[in-house]
Parts: C-alpha cells; sequence; structure tokens
C-alpha cells in the first residue's frame, strides 16, 4: 500500500501532530513520484486523517475545533503536494479549472471522515 511508507516514518520519526504531518507529506511525495492514481491519493489522506486525529486526540491545550482546523490544514497540504501527480496529461486544462473545487471537495470529505475516524482511534487505544 502506498500508505505504509508514510504512516512508518511519521509514527516512528516526531512526537508532534506538525511533525508527524511534516514527515508523512514528505515521504509520501517521494513515494507518489512516479504518479499516483485517485485511489491512492484517498488512501493517503485515510492514513493522515487516521494519524492526526489520534495524535491530536490526546493534546489537551486545543479544542475540538482546533484540533480539526489543524487536521483539515495537513490535508490541504497533502492536496497541494500530491493531487496534480493523479491528473492525467490530456486532463490538465480542465484540471486548472477544477482544482480549487476538488480542493473544497476533498477538505468537505475530509471533515466528515475527522467525525467518523475519532471513534475508531479512541476504540483502538
Amino acid at each position: 500500500m502506498i500508505s505504509d511508507a508514510p504512516l512508518t516514518v511519521a509514527a516512528n520519526g516526531s512526537t508532534s501532530a506538525f511533525g508527524k504531518a511534516a514527515a508523512f507529506i514528505e515521504t509520501a511525495k517521494v513515494a507518489a513520484a512516479d504518479g499516483l492514481t485517485w485511489r491512492e491519493f484517498g488512501e493517503l489522506m485515510v492514513a493522515l486523517l487516521r494519524l492526526l486525529t489520534e495524535a491530536y486526540d490526546g493534546v489537551v491545550t486545543m479544542t475540538g475545533a482546533q484540533k480539526k482546523a489543524a487536521v483539515l490544514d495537513a490535508v490541504g497540504q497533502l492536496f497541494d503536494a500530491l493531487a496534480d501527480k493523479a491528473v492525467p496529461t490530456l486532463a490538465w486544462p480542465l484540471w486548472v479549472i477544477a482544482k480549487p473545487a476538488v480542493r473544497s471537495l476533498v477538505l468537505a470529505i475530509a471533515a466528515g471522515a475527522v467525525e467518523q475516524v475519532l471513534p475508531l482511534v479512541r476504540g483502538v487505544a
């Protein structure tokens, strides 16, 4: 799975959620260097959501809304770093127009997914 290496690096690297997100995204860039499918991008997004939801769940100095915003910011960074790799060359003219709308859609999906991932993360711990 494409998310295996980024998850391993992020889990074994920094102890901060921000550091985990940065390590995950950088490793995902390397894993996706030769291209990416939308399925693989989705897999990376779900893995990042789960990783960060778990990392932020134990932070007591942030409100739930702040934690969710931090997770969504990381998903936005993942989108900005990798979404272009999932678009075929012939679709680039359309992609340039559709990219902002697709980014908003991905973030909306991620916002709903965070609410679904949180009980899973708490159930495992």
